[in-house]
């Protein structure tokens, strides 16, 4: 005798179904499971056997045999134990139903029969809903919340293997748990921390505002305790409310990743990644047999902050170079190729030399310029070709330290911003895959980027006198750009073009070293 169970599993961060056969049949007593199960799920026959018995059950003392298939899937997670368990008791006739073909049901057992947490529900849930004839979705109660962002489809919270029996056989025990998903969104998006907590550095701060605009990439320079990481952590606070799309996205991530906080229905403040400088290329962009989400992608729609940025291994900081270009990571191993979406804002910090204090009024540098030299060429040509804006972040003054009033608020440099990515979303309205001055291309700068004679002049100068480099003439109009949105004028200016020019303070440094 068989029976089949609706369970469903996660490739990257989408999700498939997956049909759990049982099969009980007189031999000597044997557990074996089928269609590509990794260590967690092979695991599973000593939590299930031990919960079906503790949960007052009884485990078949014959043959049983399980298969997920599709079986050409390699599969993992704990999240097939429950549907395990309610195959074997259906199909020993201790459940009253053969099949199950109304229900996905998801779970973990604990040896007595409870039910814990597990990765990846949100993305389950989004794939069940687009299923024919599907009554709901049977998970962990800790997962009720998150599953229940999935709008169309009912979710019926469980707590043990018993608690699942008995809805399955009486239908009506349980009542399908319900969310406000605008209430939910709205509290969510609030941020701890504060602009207004921020003293001095106006100059830096206002760099930060230009780069969140545009969706710039930024390197920010300057001794230590500065207030470079400070300023940095902030940055997610000014950027654009997420939508509900990109809150869903990010969310699935960090499920997928088992980092979704405790009791938490969805992420909807910017994500802010700070990976320590030891980290490796596949802890960065991801990787593993099984291809798990790096840092990278955990910061999708957010900022990935590289603070002590010539200290990271440089193959490391190589490996952001395509995400950086194309917004997405796409890890191949022989079993499989997954893609992670990872369209981040780059934020980095640095030191302007090694002893961190080469340009300082109050402390002495201790380095030769060809240690200097060295310690800046660690980030090489291509990887800073991609950060528009780089900006000197000096030590803040003890009158500014000591001084009352404090800065402006993150709330009124983010409407500043909305406004600003309003002008370009219309702007690129007809341009694929561009929806801020940043993705901007060759092409696009060309068409949306002329300039005057005067600007022209005030660039040829800024080349020539200033040493900048070629690269950085198109990162120039970039920012120029976005200015020039922030004042919501139509037309770049030559004000706007030296405002621009200050922001490539790293080009001038390599020059004069």
């Amino acid at each position: 005798m068989s029976a089949k169970v609706l369970s469903s599993a996660v490739l990257g961060i989408d999700a498939y179904i997956v049909e759990v056969e049982a099969d009980v049949t007189p031999s000597l007593p044997a557990f074996a499971t089928v269609g590509l199960p990794n260590e967690a799920v092979k695991e599973s026959k000593e939590r299930v056997m031990s919960a079906i018995k503790n949960s007052g059950f009884r485990f078949p003392n014959q043959k049983v045999t399980i298969n997920l298939a599709p079986a050409d899937v390699r599969k993992e997670g704990s999240a097939f134990d429950l549907p395990i368990a309610i195959g074997i008791l259906a199909t020993t006739g201790q459940v009253a139903r053969e099949n199950f073909d109304d229900y996905v049901i998801l779970g973990e057992l604990s040896l007595d029969g409870g039910l814990r947490p597990i990765r990846g529900a949100l993305c389950m849930a989004l794939h069940a809903r687009g299923r024919e004839n599907l009554k709901g979705l049977l998970l962990p109660k800790e997962n009720a919340k998150e599953a229940a962002m999935a709008t169309g489809l009912k979710i019926y919270p469980v707590e043990s293997l018993t608690h699942t029996v008995n809805f399955l056989e009486n239908g009506d025990t349980i009542e399908p748990f319900e969310i406000d998903i605008a209430d939910v969104f709205e509290r969510a998006l609030t941020y701890q921390i504060d602009f207004s907590d921020v003293k001095g550095q106006e100059h830096a701060k206002r760099a930060l505002e230009v780069a969140a605009a545009g969706g710039h990439n930024i390197i920010l320079i300057g001794p230590p305790g500065s207030g470079k990481t400070m300023l940095a952590r902030r940055l997610p606070s000014i950027l654009p409310n997420m939508t509900l799309d990109e809150a869903l996205e990010t969310t699935k991530i960090h499920s997928v990743a088992g980092l979704l906080p405790p009791d938490t229905a969805l992420i909807a403040t910017r994500p802010f990644r700070s990976p320590h400088h030891t980290i490796s290329d596949a802890g960065l962009i991801g990787g593993g047999r099984i291809p798990r989400p790096g840092e990278v992608s955990l910061a999708h729609h957010g900022v990935l902050f590289l603070d002590e940025m010539p200290e990271f291994h440089k193959d490391v900081l190589e490996v952001l170079r395509q995400p950086m270009e194309d917004g997405r990571v796409t890890i191949s191993r022989a079993a499989m190729s997954l893609t992670y979406p990872a369209q981040v804002m780059l934020a980095g910090a640095m030191n302007p030399c090694p002893c961190g204090y080469h340009g300082d009024t109050q402390h002495e540098c201790s380095c030769s310029p060809i240690q200097i030299q060295k310690y800046m060429s660690r980030i090489s040509g291509p990887l800073l070709d991609r950060i528009d804006i780089h900006i000197e972040v000096p030590a803040v003054k003890f009158k500014e330290l000591s001084g009352q009033p404090t800065g402006e608020q993150s709330s009124a440099i983010r409407g500043r911003v909305n406004i600003a990515r309003k002008v370009q979303l219309e702007r690129f309205k007809g341009e694929k895959h561009i929806f801020c001055n940043a993705h901007m291309e060759s092409k696009e700068i060309r068409k949306y980027c002329p300039i005057d004679e005067d600007s022209k002049e005030l660039l040829r100068q800024a080349i020539t006198r200033l040493g900048l480099s070629a690269r950085a003439y198109d990162r120039i109009l970039k920012v120029s750009r976005t200015i020039a949105d922030l004042e919501n004028v139509p037309n770049i200016q030559p004000h706007h073009i030296s405002e621009a020019i200050q922001y490539r303070s790293l080009d001038r440094s390599l020059w004069l070293t």
